[in-house]
């Protein structure tokens, strides 16, 4: 059997990974002696044959792991790998589980994409997308009401406005925000069985990270929402971050925008503008959702207002924190 994850929700795609490895050492190896994890990157064919052809000695059948295959940079090894897995029975007990962040928008070359395609057709294969705010929301109520609780349509869109929509942040937060409640025993529902989160607990308790509070800031000048623009400067000023400090790193979110921008223009795929950005995935998948809302004219003649507002600023013609309300004043 060939099971394939792929896709730049890693958060998703590595919970169904834990669920499938819970479920094989439950019903089929308890000791744990069949089930094998490598590194796809350097691993040769020779091996994964060793690994999948070999049968346990203490199971009914293996499962092995591997992950980020593709940045595996053999000659010729998906050439090989792709003959070898069709050449596979049909009724092959063994699992050979492939587990990378790759995403159907990715540039391969034919070997690759080849095995790509293959795997995509595999006996299981799951696509895990970055999710949409609304998606995030969604699965954000799902996930509370699996572990006891409730929330608020506001609250669940707030935290993920908070948290930039990484879900590795949003399922820590959950589980903090369901217990205070239930520590606090306010808002209890006998109706939902649990704990009621409203959008004040999450204003009490959740932080967002500064660059996600920088993204959901660019975000709304992206779509000229002045007013959670405004509020959203207003919070950074309050948390007592340096003006100047502010305004740099809102600069340094422009530059990655224009830079993320160029790529696209010239058809760079998400992976290769990882890589050459030395980004996050998760930040580079952001911002290419957010950098087409603008045309590089604009992100251009945003970034040279914020140049010059630092440099009046700098200079003790102006402050940078009425300049900036003034810039969000003219989106």
């Amino acid at each position: 059997m060939i099971i394939f994850f792929y896709g730049q929700d890693t958060f998703r795609s590595r919970k169904k990974l834990q669920e499938l490895k819970d479920k094989f050492l439950r019903e089929v190896d308890p000791g744990g002696s069949s089930l094998v994890f490598k590194d796809g990157e350097n691993i040769a064919l020779a091996e994964i044959n060793e690994l999948v052809g070999t049968p346990s000695l203490f199971a009914r059948k293996r499962m092995v792991i591997l992950e980020n295959i593709f940045k595996n940079k053999k000659p010729e090894f998906f050439k090989e790998i792709t003959a070898y897995l069709k050449s596979r029975r049909k009724n092959e007990e063994n699992i050979l589980v492939f587990w990378d962040d790759i995403s159907e928008e990715e540039k391969l070359n034919k070997e690759k994409k080849v095995f790509f395609d293959f795997l995509k057709k595999a006996d299981y294969s799951g696509n895990f997308k970055i999710l949409s705010n609304k998606e995030a929301a969604d699965w954000i109520k799902n996930e509370v009401g699996a572990r006891g609780g409730a929330i608020t349509n506001d609250a669940a869109s707030f935290l993920v406005s908070l948290s930039g929509g990484d879900l590795w942040q949003i399922d820590n937060e959950i589980n903090k925000l369901i217990n205070f409640k239930l520590s606090q025993k306010l808002n209890l529902s006998a109706a939902e069985g649990g704990a009621v989160i409203n959008k004040i607990d999450i204003e009490k308790l959740v932080r967002g990270g500064f660059d996600e509070n920088i993204f959901s800031l660019t975000d709304a000048i992206s779509i000229k929402d002045k007013k959670t623009a405004a509020r959203l400067l207003e919070e950074q000023v309050e948390a007592g971050l340096a003006e100047f400090y502010l305004l740099s790193m809102i600069m340094r979110q422009f530059k990655i925008l224009i830079q993320i921008r160029e790529a696209l223009d010239n058809n760079f795929s998400s992976r290769k503008i990882i890589n050459q950005l030395k980004l996050h995935p998760f930040i580079v998948q952001k911002g290419i959702s957010q950098a087409k809302n603008f045309t590089p004219a604009r992100l251009k003649s945003i970034f040279n207002e914020l140049i010059r507002i630092d440099y009046e600023a700098k200079t003790g013609r102006t402050d940078v924190k009425t300049e900036l309300d003034v810039f969000l004043a003219r989106l």
